[in-house]
């Protein structure tokens, strides 16, 4: 069994077909040693990622080829979830007269068959299922649609599934469930995580619906904060949030296997930062604001400091510095004006911002909608209680502004050789390095792309999908790398060439669109 890192603290282990992928993982997730923070199938692939102070890839390596060559688990009698549907899709007469039969057997030969998850993405909670005996396979629609429901059954290659929310998606629909697949209040948020088996219950008893049903209006996203006139823990009130704002804090690590994103701060080590400068528990959450524009006005005397981009504090009409912690009085308005450099600054006080918790985290994670909404003028942000210490005696200016890409002086991006690099040419894989990209107007917390040659591949093949991390370098059809980002997602169909380290994606965080950027790569060992 072959494994290939994925960046300094993750490695895919090739485990030959889907069968394999799912027998490799059942056993891996008996067993799961302390430090290994995900465990995630695919297609043909399974990740592991690590914890790099608790143990190594060799030790990784050792664990999973000791359970690939043991015995496989017994069998848990895991109760099977079961999917009330009614067969009234739009696409289940065509997907019918795809595979020559009838919708009433299509429906009954669905229903029949037992199905289990195989492996999550595109969306928490979205489960691709595979059937015992399913030979069937159906394309997928030629374009997208814009909107699926959320509760819409489909069919996609040899895959059934159903979706949690309403997304965009190219599966050919044949019913609609109002089961609920993804409670991010719950113990267990995916009601489909990998190894689950599933049945799908018909509405009616050999009997098919054309007629459009209600679909499932619940969503994962919850108010961030009380609205304007809401009685609220008193903190500050949104006047106006800029171009964008939300809360951010450590994320949702170790929940990529339900096709949750890590999210967070999208430049961890300023966020981490501002924590210490005020005395804040190491997981306080701040509010990541783009390109500055926010103002807002204090309910209580706060402790405040802003780091990251390099934007100037004005407090009641006096200007400050970044990166100094101020007196923020009650009743007196905060205002972040344009960046002098960076493109993402973190407002953080004393106690960190408080909202509820969404699987674990206050996080807003952009792709999935989990988690507070983006703050919008009126709202209402409460203050939390996350001190650990006094603030630390710092100097008064100890950092300076953050790097900025241009040609004479790129922004230097490490990055670690990827486990697919072997997709690009000789050519390619020089250019990767060797040359000055541009930051894209497509440059956000679900990743950003390079533009600048493009890179030729050494295969016209596609890739099955894979689990993906932060920083994946992926290189799509055009030939365009794009960089993953905190809020990407968790499964992804093209060549991997290389993975940003942490220290690279955080300077990404700060780069705007039209700066120059050079991909320097970097050993997998390296500190």
């Amino acid at each position: 069994m072959r494994m290939l890192p994925l960046g300094r603290d993750a490695v895919l282990f090739e485990a030959g077909d889907l069968a394999g992928v799912m027998a490799l993982h059942a056993r891996l997730a008996a067993a799961v040693p302390p430090g290994v923070v995900d465990v995630v199938p695919a297609a043909e692939t399974v990740l592991v990622r690590f914890d790099r102070a608790r143990l190594t890839s060799d030790t990784v390596r050792a664990w999973v080829s000791a359970a690939a060559a043991g015995a496989a688990p017994a069998a848990d009698a895991l109760t099977p979830a079961v999917l009330p549907v009614r067969y009234d899709g739009t696409d289940l007469d065509d997907v019918a007269s795809i595979l020559g039969t009838s919708p009433e057997a299509l429906v009954a030969r669905h229903a029949a068959t037992a199905w289990t998850v195989a492996f999550t993405g595109f969306a928490p909670g979205f489960g691709y299922l595979v059937g015992a005996g399913w030979d069937l396979n159906v394309p997928r629609l030629p374009s997208p649609r814009a909107q699926v429901p959320a509760g819409a059954v489909g069919l996609a290659g040899a895959f059934s599934g159903a979706y949690p929310r309403e997304s965009p998606g190219g599966w050919r629909l044949i019913g609609t469930t109002d089961a609920v697949l993804f409670d991010p209040d719950g113990t267990r948020p995916a009601l489909l995580a990998p190894g689950t088996p599933v049945r799908f219950l018909p509405a009616r008893s050999r009997s098919v619906s054309r007629s459009p049903g209600p679909a499932p209006t619940s969503s994962p996203t919850l108010p961030p904060v009380s609205p304007a006139g809401h009685h609220a823990p008193r903190g500050i009130r949104i006047v106006e949030p800029g171009a964008r704002a939300t809360l951010q804090d450590g994320g949702r690590p170790g929940r990529a296997a339900e096709g949750i994103a890590v999210s967070g701060a999208a430049d961890r080590d300023a966020w981490a930062l501002a924590n210490r400068l005020l005395g804040n528990r190491a997981g306080a959450a701040a509010i990541e604001v783009v390109l500055g524009g926010l103002r807002a006005v204090a309910e209580r005397d706060l402790a405040v400091v802003v780091t990251g981009g390099w934007a100037p504090v004005v407090i009641d009409g006096r200007p400050g510095d970044p990166f100094v912690v101020h007196a923020w009085p009650a009743g007196t308005e905060l205002r972040l004006d344009g960046m002098l450099a960076g493109a993402r600054a973190y407002l953080a006080v004393r106690g960190g911002w408080d909202a509820a918790p969404v699987v674990g985290s206050r996080s807003t994670d952009t792709l999935s909608g989990l988690g507070p909404a983006p703050l919008r003028a009126g709202d209402v942000v409460a203050v939390g209680e996350e001190i650990a210490t006094d603030p630390p005696a710092l100097p008064l200016h100890p950092w300076g502004l953050p790097d900025v890409g241009t040609d004479a002086a790129p922004l230097d991006v490490p990055f670690v050789p990827g486990p697919r690099d072997d997709w690009l040419t000789g050519t390619a894989r020089r250019a990767l390095a060797g040359e000055t990209w541009t930051v894209s107007a497509a440059a956000d917390r679900i990743g950003v792309r390079l533009e600048g040659p493009s890179l030729e591949r050494s295969r016209s093949d596609e890739l099955a999908s894979e689990g993906m991390v932060p920083g994946a370098i992926q290189v799509p059809p055009s030939g365009l790398p794009v960089v993953f980002g905190v809020d990407g997602p968790v499964t992804g169909g093209y060549p991997v060439v290389g993975v940003v380290t942490a220290a690279g994606l955080g300077r990404l965080a700060q780069a705007r669109p039209g700066d120059r950027v050079r991909l320097r790569p970097v050993a997998s060992s390296a500190h």
